[in-house]
């Protein structure tokens, strides 16, 4: 939704085409996407993602801009924290092949929420036109934020911090296909873990009020060619950045997915008056949810977020 989305200002501003993953991998076909540029044209190629579960191949995309004259630009919003503690390297780095990057200071880098951009130096003049054209003044305490997180992103422990999002990424991964559950490209190499919940006769919207309701925070997400649309949509994304930061290691993994299996198999979508089933509203064995509630209790007493902090 970020970029091309109907409802965003970059879809008046630019004709957009997009590229899609391979139906049967969930991977994304680069000779798919040398063929649709070289196609079109473009002024710009993106790479970037949202909910992609996989790296990205940047040499790559600087190849295909190359051929088809296009400036390659990366939205590294979610991924930036793994690119600082230095998971994402070779290949896997944009820095060396990208003309301009976006990212977000927070998510994965954990810092306040803004953003911040990183260019070539040919393109300042037109950056510097953002302001006051999309942009007003800054805030200096956000300023002053986003040079502490830098900063820690810059320290030994940072480092420790992103390869450790990884492994609880895979293993969480893991424990889930190990239940049964359908994670999107079988796997993960990043820090998101997309699973499918329609083989379980569920929509994603149902997914997170269920895991929500059970103490369990996560968000919906569309699948590639979702035939619930961005709305029910039939995917949920997990994240291993929060539960990093505070401490939780493959272990805690392990119990965080098998409870959320156990969640999912014991949900059951409400049946409407009509006789249908509800796209929106499901229930979850209670036995199950007062469990859950249990565990997410027993780990937050453990693993306390903005510990030292006295409210």
């Amino acid at each position: 939704m970020t970029h091309g989305d109907r409802t965003n200002i970059s879809s008046q501003i630019f004709d957009c085409h997009f590229y899609g993953v391979d139906p049967n991998t969930g991977v994304i076909d680069y000779d798919e996407v040398r063929r649709k540029a070289n196609e079109v044209k473009p002024l710009i190629l993106l790479a970037g993602f949202s909910a992609y579960p996989r790296n990205l191949n940047f040499r790559k995309f600087r190849e295909i801009a190359d051929e088809c004259g296009a400036v390659l630009m990366v939205d590294f919003s979610h991924p930036m924290g793994l690119l600082a503690g230095k998971v994402l390297e070779g290949d896997y780095n944009p820095v060396p092949f990208a003309d301009i990057i976006t990212s977000t200071s927070h998510k994965t880098m954990r810092g306040p929420r803004s953003a911040f951009i990183l260019s070539k130096s040919w393109l300042r003049p037109y950056l510097e036109k953002g302001c006051p054209l999309v942009q007003g003044g800054e805030l200096p305490n956000m300023v002053a934020a986003k040079a502490i997180c830098f900063k820690e992103a810059m320290e030994p422990e940072f480092r420790d911090y992103a390869h450790q999002i990884v492994a609880n990424a895979k293993t969480l991964a893991k424990t889930l296909m190990d239940r049964g559950i359908r994670v999107v490209t079988g796997g993960t190499d990043n820090h998101i873990v997309l699973i499918d919940v329609s083989p379980l006769g569920l929509t994603g919207r149902q997914a997170e009020q269920v895991l929500e309701q059970c103490g369990i925070s996560t968000n919906r997400n569309s699948l590639p060619n979702d035939p619930n649309g961005a709305w029910y949509t039939s995917g949920i994304r997990l994240g291993t950045p929060a539960l990093t930061t505070v401490g939780m290691k493959e272990e805690e993994m392990v119990r965080i997915g098998n409870c959320i299996a156990d969640i999912l198999y014991s949900t059951r979508p409400v049946v409407l008056k009509s006789g249908k089933s509800s796209k929106a509203k499901a229930v979850v064995d209670l036995n199950i949810e007062m469990q859950a509630h249990g565990m997410v209790e027993e780990l937050l007493s453990r693993y306390v977020p903005y510990g030292g902090i006295e409210l």
